[in-house]
């Protein structure tokens, strides 16, 4: 038989999924992959299933429902200053992941080099690949997760169409800093770059820092597109429901793309989110505000069993490095006997990488309810402990 697309079917099960069946398997708890546990705000939701009834539930506007569109216009001037047309320059999109996807396609052909900062989210490489680019990767290093200007700068090239920046930052708990998003911004204007900016977890922030998109800086709001996501702003992971902010220049190429991947988001669900974005700021601190809290339960109680935790200023992760226990020789066996052994699931930090990764890190997800968390951290103990 010919062969099938070798980009995919070279590809193994994400680190996730493989994760979660050892979890099911082993009856852990599963702080592998990140989705909170417990559904989000009951009025958003109620929304939904009253739109869902009351319909219509045919195929919605290409772009998006318009009351979706005018909610995510309005978010970006409440919450960053950024002066929208909903008409023109926002896309609805089933999920960031979609999003994603769109973007790549639209503004990336065979030839181009992408920029990618590891550790990145797994789909980065193979999306890149397929569209025929040539990802060229840089780090940002543990233990603070700096950037390096130098080697920023060293990546960018005639060759370098986009470069595509995840912030706040997964895995590695990540929020750029204004330094590093103002050499990211002039490199871009020097090399005439896009910006492909995923920023799922700009409302899961702590510690008093704010998001800053690469959008707001000077010189990028031509070059940029700024993708969101409601699966994480109001922890409904399952609706997949995402949306793409951009210049009316990228917007147009990056719609035709999305026409032809799902093409609609289910109304209902827009409908729903569009009454989310509108919610008092009290919403948003307080989604901040539980999760640190739970950052800090987990934190507290992985240093007390002798892990090293790193910083973590946003999103639902930490990460520990593991050298300095003897529990493993690497991230992966650390991560399989924790499934098997303590029952607890997380994930392999070396996934996150296209190669030549660190193996000393293991990521831990805490956006779960505090006896879940009390739960793992026990079973922890015991294993650690015999």
């Amino acid at each position: 038989m010919k062969p099938t697309n070798p980009v995919f079917t070279g590809l193994e099960t994400t680190i996730f999924e493989t994760m979660s069946r050892l979890a099911m398997a082993h009856q852990a708890v599963n702080l592998g992959q990140g989705f909170p546990d417990v559904d989000g705000p009951l009025d958003i939701r109620q929304e939904a299933a009253q739109a869902l009834l009351d319909g219509p539930n045919q195929y919605p506007p290409m772009l998006g429902m318009p009351e979706l569109r005018q909610a995510v216009a309005a978010a970006n001037k409440r919450f960053y200053g950024l002066d929208i047309d909903w008409q023109s320059q926002v896309i609805v999109t089933s999920g960031a992941t979609e999003a994603l996807a769109d973007c790549i396609m639209a503004l990336v052909e065979p030839g181009d080099e992408v920029i990618l900062v590891e550790p990145l989210y797994d789909c980065y490489l193979p999306l890149v690949k397929r569209a025929g680019a040539t990802p060229v990767r840089i780090r940002v290093t543990p233990p603070s997760w700096q950037l390096d200007f130098d080697a920023l700068a060293d990546a960018f090239s005639d060759k370098t169409k986009a470069i595509l920046i995840n912030n706040p930052m997964n895995p590695a708990a990540k929020v750029f800093s204004k330094a590093e998003l103002s050499a990211i911004a002039r490199l871009c204007v020097e090399h005439d770059v896009f910006a492909i900016c995923d920023e799922v977890y700009e409302h899961l922030v702590f510690d008093g820092k704010e998001h800053l998109p690469l959008m707001c800086l000077e010189g990028m709001e031509e070059r940029c597109i700024r993708i969101g996501s409601a699966g994480k702003t109001f922890s409904l992971t399952g609706w997949k429901v995402g949306y793409i902010t951009g210049s009316r220049n990228l917007i147009e190429p990056v719609a035709k793309a999305h026409q032809f991947v799902t093409f609609t988001t289910p109304p209902h669900l827009q409908k729903a989110v569009a009454t989310g974005l509108a919610k008092e700021d009290s919403y948003y601190n307080d989604l901040a505000g539980d999760l640190q809290a739970k950052r800090d339960r987990m934190a507290v109680r992985l240093a007390d069993l002798g892990f090293d935790v790193l910083p973590c200023d946003a999103t639902y992760f930490l990460t520990c490095d593991i050298s300095s226990m003897s529990i493993g020789a690497n991230d992966v066996e650390v991560c399989t006997k924790m499934v098997e052994k303590a029952g607890v699931a997380v994930v392999p930090v070396s996934a996150f990488y296209g190669g030549d990764a660190p193996t000393n890190f293991i990521r831990f997800c805490f956006c779960k309810q505090d006896h879940v968390i009390d739960e793992a951290m026990d079973r922890l103990a015991r294993w650690i402990a015999s």
